[in-house]
């Protein structure tokens, strides 16, 4: 599994941890690119570019066709037959 996670650097996990996250909190909508990266406090063309490298690399997220994150494994804002509930009351769907 290392060599799988070699490309990544810190901001690619910080990305991966914020869309995993805060997809459950965000009332059923994808997160946009803007969104992470207000959030995290980084440059909006450098989260553009890792969110890309992180689907180029099948890891972890998919974005649709406005390139906002609507999946992050193991979460999905998409409709699946699989529905999470946590203990924090966040309602989503399993990807």
């Amino acid at each position: 599994m290392n060599d799988h996670l070699a490309f990544m650097t810190p901001h690619h996990h910080a990305i991966r941890n914020f869309v995993v996250r805060e997809l459950p909190r965000n009332s059923g909508r994808p997160l946009s690119p803007t969104q992470i990266a207000k959030a995290l406090r980084l440059d909006s063309q450098l989260v553009t570019g890792l969110l890309e490298d992180l689907e180029k690399h099948l890891f972890f997220l998919v974005r649709n066709r406005r390139v906002e994150v609507s999946w992050a494994f193991p979460v999905t804002c998409d409709r699946t037959p699989h529905r999470l509930r946590f203990s924090t009351g966040e309602r989503i769907f399993g990807a």
